[in-house]
């Protein structure tokens, strides 16, 4: 929850109402990792950073003050290698939602580095943050005239030999094209021939994934979809999810109590409660809360957060994106980015 009209103190020396997040979401609107990480981690030690509401173009401020938890969202996290340290020094947990795709060969992700370097860099910060802390997302899965069911599982299944042992989930999407007219648009342009999932082809997709598991053991979960798919083994997801925060750092008090979390030792035989979480060593944790955000997708599960990213600012230049009207914009914004890399706003507005 954000705390009622805290201010703060910009460099500027104005006082300015702002949002006291607790925990971030960096970013479902851009790669702040991949792109920004620097300005993130600069905004970070200043306290604070602005913001750019995309519907009405009114600046707002967050402050960091009471940021507990970061969960950060990449196609290629590597630059967060370097600050990774410096937030274990603030006492600021987190988690990576890293989109490892492979849409190589058809080049509909023409900017992120190859799919073997990029499985390379999973890897790496599993070594460094640990397993769990890493989550597999193959987002969105897209189908076209040149991309079968079965190329993607033979995708899916390249990338999934390697990774086990190094995440515990998969988390996929199947891409709707149809609620974006400007995705639509983009293709269109560039000569794609997509082709729209439907029921049917959502089952047969989950069946073969569910099957392809076996070997791997992951927990299986779609982002935002209406499908139920459970008989398949396959869940819904929460993204920014309060149960991995609460397993990953549930002795951060504040953190806790914002969650409204309390945590228990079990009974002799070690019986937990149904709904509790496990987290070893004779303790469980009880939610007396739900903190569903109410400002997602009708059917997304993510909690609480405040993202802090910008649409029209990412330059993988992938061909299916929906967070940037065109390449060009985005482009430019990224020039602006770099002509003023410290300011207070993503685009140095």
């Amino acid at each position: 929850m954000l705390n009622s009209k805290p201010y703060i103190t910009r460099e500027s020396g104005e006082m300015v109402p702002a949002q006291e997040p607790i925990i971030v979401s960096a970013s479902r609107s851009t790669d702040i990792p991949a792109f920004y990480a620097d300005w993130f981690f600069h905004r970070l030690d200043k306290g604070y950073s602005a913001w750019i509401n995309p519907f009405n173009g009114v600046k707002s401020y967050i402050s960091y003050k009471h940021t507990r938890f970061i969960v950060f969202w990449s196609k290629n996290p590597r630059p967060l290698i370097p600050y990774l340290s410096k937030l274990q020094d603030k006492g600021i947990g987190c988690y990576i939602q890293f989109t490892l795709n492979d849409y190589v060969s058809e080049e509909l992700e023409k900017s992120v580095p190859s799919v073997d370097t990029r499985i390379e860099t999973f890897k790496e910060l599993v070594k460094i943050l640990g397993k769990g802390r890493v989550i597999w997302r193959f987002d969105p899965l897209i189908l076209t005239d040149k991309i079968s069911i079965d190329d993607l599982l033979r995708k899916i299944e390249y990338i999934g030999n390697n990774l086990k042992g190094y995440t515990e989930k998969l988390v996929f999407s199947f891409v709707d094209i149809a609620s974006y007219r400007k995705v639509e648009a983009n293709l269109k342009k560039c000569g794609i021939n997509y082709i729209e999932w439907t029921p049917d082809l959502m089952n047969d997709f989950a069946k073969k994934l569910s099957l392809l598991n076996k070997k791997w053991g992951f927990e299986l979960a779609t982002c935002g979809e209406k499908i139920d798919i459970e008989q398949h083994g396959i869940s819904h997801n929460k993204c920014i999810d309060d149960d991995l925060i609460i397993r990953l750092a549930h002795r951060d008090i504040e953190l806790m109590q914002h969650l409204g979390v309390t945590i228990e030792e079990t009974g002799i035989f070690g019986e937990i409660p149904d709904g509790a979480i496990d987290l070893g060593n004779g303790k469980y944790a009880v939610k007396k809360k739900g903190r569903k955000d109410k400002g997602q997708r009708v059917f997304c599960g993510c909690i609480e957060s405040k993202d802090i990213g910008e649409y029209n600012t990412c330059i993988h230049q992938c061909e299916y994106c929906y967070a940037n009207s065109s390449k060009e914009l985005a482009n430019q914004n990224f020039k602006r980015h770099k002509n003023l890399p410290i300011s207070e706003t993503i685009i140095g507005l």
